[in-house]
């Protein structure tokens, strides 16, 4: 039995590491998943294409929560499935901002249904929360990032609480995106939450704008806010800002992403590059995780 799926990352419009409200938006890069289910031999293992010493725990898990939600002997003629085996396979850099952690699991979670050809049997947003819970039980995420986890997995922009991983708004996007990410890595759960909760006054502020639609103002308000909160260096919204409304740190960082028209990105871009690291220039994602 064997299933597949992709997965976008996602930007940032609002870190929820301050209130637990998060916003995101899912770009046109992907991590995608492979899924063998075996019904003799048993548990989990993992790889991750490129990092043979990749922690694989987010990806197993997700699968081992499928399996026993849906691959047990309890469901009318699915067989009784032991273990299997996961790989992964991204052009979303891991521990860069761009949810990569999430994409995964979204990817993991959806492959596996599909191996189990049960699909139909979740909703997406349950399987976001799935792969969500999946990732708290293994500790690599500080929110749960159900924000992160519902964009990529719905598609467009989400606005979330994710104290009770529900989506308080989701809507279709159509933005250019920029992204430039540093050689760097900045790993979520390693974050310093209670100085971040000290810029919340403004993270209920960026909330507010981004359940007014405004996600460009809320992004870059976001950006210049947890910049000083995690220790970031501005310049890059500020290279940004003579050209475009919405620039922002993306999630933990290090990455930064801008959104707006090709032209304007294209100014940013030439200002990024000089920066070193790797730039991007792609799209929104409307559809969200997709079989594969």
């Amino acid at each position: 039995m064997e299933g597949k799926a992709a997965a976008p990352a996602a930007g940032t419009v609002l870190n929820a590491l301050a209130t637990h409200r998060g916003s995101a938006f899912a770009i046109d890069e992907y991590t995608t998943a492979t899924v063998e289910l075996t019904t003799e031999s048993e548990g989990v293992t993992g790889e991750v294409a490129g990092a043979p010493d990749a922690d694989t725990r987010l990806i197993e898990r997700c699968v081992e929560y499928v399996i026993d939600a849906h691959g047990g002997p309890q469901h009318v003629g699915v067989p009784s499935v032991a273990g299997g085996h996961v790989r992964t396979e991204s052009d979303v850099p891991m521990a860069s901002g761009l949810k990569s952690s999430s994409a995964a699991a979204n990817a993991t979670v959806m492959a596996t249904l599909d191996a189990l050809d049960a699909t139909d049997r979740m909703s997406r947003e349950d399987m976001a929360r799935l792969g969500v819970m999946a990732a708290r039980d293994v500790g690599v995420t500080a929110t749960g990032a159900f924000d992160d986890a519902s964009a990529s997995m719905l598609g467009g922009v989400t606005v979330t609480d994710n104290d009770d991983d529900t989506v308080l708004a989701r809507e279709t996007v159509d933005w250019d995106v920029l992204v430039w990410t540093p050689p760097e890595r900045s790993f979520s759960a390693d974050a310093d939450v209670d100085r971040c909760r000290l810029v919340a006054p403004v993270a209920r502020l960026v909330e507010d704008l981004a359940l007014d639609s405004d996600y460009q103002r809320a992004m870059t308000v976001n950006g210049l806010a947890f910049c000083a909160a995690l220790g970031f260096d501005s310049d890059p919204v500020l290279d940004a800002l003579p050209h475009v409304e919405g620039v922002s740190l993306s999630g933990t960082g290090p990455s930064f992403t801008a959104v707006g028209d090709r032209e304007a990105l294209e100014a940013v871009r030439d200002a990024w590059d000089e920066r070193p690291g790797r730039t991007l220039l792609t799209t929104t994602q409307t559809e969200g995780t997709q079989t594969a």
